[in-house]
């Protein structure tokens, strides 16, 4: 057995998304368990290169991290050799032409999504990636939460007998920085800069339907800004030409039938701010980023309809937790697990960015819709 190194360039490394998820929690929590078990029997370290435009807070990040590598330049970074992978979690619009000029460099290449604004920017990424013969791929992050993986689960095991629905339900109240702070930073609701709940949470719907449920075939899509003004980082007012919420009907292969409500302008009265729930034939699930219920058709009950009086039966009592029989890592650490050994060791990796442009390809359809106001379709995406 040995160590073997592997350089990661990661930009936007100061942003929460950077520092939190992807290096604390996913690289550094690999290093500090003593690297990455290869089935050569190696381990695989890993060693970032923090990329940033501010000199003060990439210092700082990397002295608390414990990080000997940082700068400014991300052009010396990529042009620098001792360093294979690139790796992107700065803002959405920025990303393609990031990715671009890491590809020109040789370098292998692993995004947060969306991996581009569009889908022929998506696209004109996955196929230059293939062109170059680097490794690539996207964090799929959600599908390696607890909640998802038991609904999974369920699903392998036939339990839901045959998926008729399925229903997602996310978001919450986001104050806009006048009377209270807001949560998200303000590009998040500026067009210009990527915003939009449609372009951002799309790409998360798609992956999650196609590997939970069936592939998505048509989409119709309304796509609102429930908030108009908002305040900035530095105190300024400025009006919101983004979408803040959506509410979509999507028809899947099979001729399952998926309700997907998003919106930042909405508040929780449900178990998580991400609930998931799949009817089938069988037995139906309910799951958030944690806990899975569930209730079989053995166990379903008859509920009397008598409008008359208050509900006798408590629903919530009636499901079943699905139990946590093994340990579940950081969502996050598990997109880096699989795509860290892609490179290292050709294993199989299947968030590529042909798979990130299918997010593009609905978000770009469900604006489409919102706009004409009709069913589209799907297409299958190919290089």
């Amino acid at each position: 057995m040995a160590d073997r190194r592997i350089g990661i360039i990661v930009h936007g490394a100061t942003g929460r998304m950077g520092t939190t998820q992807h290096l604390a929690r996913a690289l550094l929590a690999i290093r500090g368990e003593g690297g990455l078990a290869l089935g050569s029997g190696d381990r695989l370290m890993p060693d970032p290169l923090l990329v940033g435009r501010d000199a003060d807070r990439l210092a700082a990040l990397a002295r608390s991290l414990g990080v000997a590598r940082w700068t400014t330049d991300l052009d010396a970074a990529l042009a620098g050799g001792e360093d294979e992978l690139f790796f992107d979690c700065a803002p959405t619009g920025l990303r393609p032409a990031l990715v671009r000029r890491a590809l020109a460099a040789g370098k292998h290449v692993f995004v947060e999504k969306p991996t581009a604004p569009t889908l022929e920017g998506a696209l004109e990424l996955a196929r230059l990636a293939a062109r170059a013969g680097r490794k690539n791929g996207v964090i799929q992050d959600k599908l390696f939460l607890p909640g998802l993986m038991k609904l999974k689960r369920l699903k392998d095991g036939g339990f839901f007998g045959r998926i008729l629905a399925v229903r997602i339900d996310f978001g919450w109240w986001v104050f806009d920085g006048i009377e209270q702070p807001s949560q998200r930073m303000s590009w998040n609701y500026r067009k210009r800069d990527g915003g939009g709940i449609v372009l951002d949470m799309y790409a998360h719907w798609r992956y999650i339907i196609d590997n939970l449920v069936a592939p998505v075939r048509r989409v119709c899509c309304v796509a609102k800004t429930h908030t108009t003004r908002r305040r900035d980082e530095r105190g300024e007012v400025f009006e919101v030409d983004a979408d803040d919420a959506a509410y979509a009907l999507m028809e899947l292969e099979g001729g399952v039938v998926a309700t997907v409500t998003s919106s930042w302008a909405t508040r929780v009265r449900r178990d998580d701010l991400l609930v998931i729930q799949i009817d089938g034939t069988e037995g139906s699930a309910v799951a958030g980023l944690h806990r899975c219920r569930m209730q079989s058709h053995l166990a379903t009950p008859k509920p009397p309809w008598n409008a008359d009086v208050p509900q006798p039966m408590d629903f919530h009592a009636q499901w079943q937790d699905v139990p946590d029989n093994v340990a579940y890592p950081s969502s996050f650490r598990s997109c880096w697990e699989g795509f860290l050994r892609h490179v290292a060791e050709d294993a199989p990796f299947a968030a590529t960015l042909l798979e990130g442009a299918k997010g593009a390809q609905l978000a770009e359809l469900a604006y489409r819709s919102s706009r004409e106001g009709r069913w589209l379709d799907v297409p299958i995406l190919t290089l």
